[in-house]
């Protein structure tokens, strides 16, 4: 998830379920340079291993919205179970195929979910959030599925790193095969079609105005692959023309191939 604001730094009030889950929470915040204050519409509340993000404002649509990124349970269960596998469009648009599964760097963090459903499909994953907050909750669900029996192979897939994507990209170009991004979507005119957990991201982290910057540091940043997330009928991101995509009922995945991607095992590729 992009910034729209890196001038402003982000602040959390705390709450622990105990006494003692408060003091990690503090330290955590500490840990990564989150400010902490009291009176800050953004809660982070912290128990024995879940963090969730609670909105305190009193005249949003999202006030006392409570968010946990669960990759165990829920729709990351589920779709981890039933999701397709790699004949799914988002499998299809990475360049997944028999003999060949790239590494990937997630951009864009968010939520998490694509990540950890590639992660499923035998991929490694760099995960990258530069917004703290965001980064606290997709850390919480990383741990927790760490300590899953069923899924703690897919999360050792998952590298996550707290750091803007752009600056990383520039100094780790040897690093991705293919780079994935979701960037916030445009504004709908009717809200209500946009999920609850996306309304009080735009919010907590605005529109994602440095997104055209991120693609072209992407495209140039040596990976042989560049795919971007949109909504079905949206425009390419910064208006530049996509030389392909794989769409789904409601998703768009446009495709930038720059050169072939390799196999790392076989050495076999695909062309582009």
């Amino acid at each position: 998830m992009l910034e729209n604001d890196h001038s402003t730094p982000a602040a959390v009030a705390v709450h622990g379920i105990t006494s003692a889950d408060e003091k990690c929470g503090i330290a955590w915040c500490e840990s990564i340079q989150l400010n902490i204050d009291s009176q800050s519409r953004w809660q982070l509340q912290f128990d024995a291993d879940t963090t969730t993000l609670i909105d305190q404002s009193r005249d949003s649509d999202t006030c006392g919205y409570a968010l946990t990124i669960d990759w165990v349970g829920g729709k990351a269960g589920h779709r981890r179970q039933f999701g397709g596998g790699r004949g799914q469009p988002l499998a299809k648009a990475v360049g997944l195929k028999a003999g060949l599964t790239p590494h990937i760097v997630d951009a864009t963090g968010g939520l998490g979910r694509d990540a950890f459903v590639l992660a499923t499909l035998g991929c490694s994953i760099t995960l990258i959030e530069r917004h703290p907050i965001i980064y606290s909750l997709l850390y919480s669900a990383h741990q927790r599925a760490l300590a899953c029996t069923e899924c703690c192979d897919i999360a050792q897939r998952i590298q996550l790193i707290h750091d803007d994507a752009s600056q990383w990209l520039q100094h780790h170009s040897d690093v991705a095969q293919v780079i994935y991004l979701d960037p916030m979507y445009p504004h709908r005119n009717k809200s209500a079609l946009v999920k609850k957990d996306m309304r009080l991201f735009r919010a907590l982290a605005g529109d994602d105005q440095d997104a055209d910057q991120l693609l072209d540091t992407a495209l140039s940043s040596g990976a042989a692959r560049v795919v971007v997330k949109r909504p079905k009928g949206a425009a390419p991101l910064g208006q530049r023309p996509a030389s392909s995509a794989v769409s789904s009922k409601n998703t768009r995945y446009d495709l930038y191939p720059l050169r072939k991607i390799q196999a790392s095992t076989t050495g076999n590729n695909i062309d582009e």
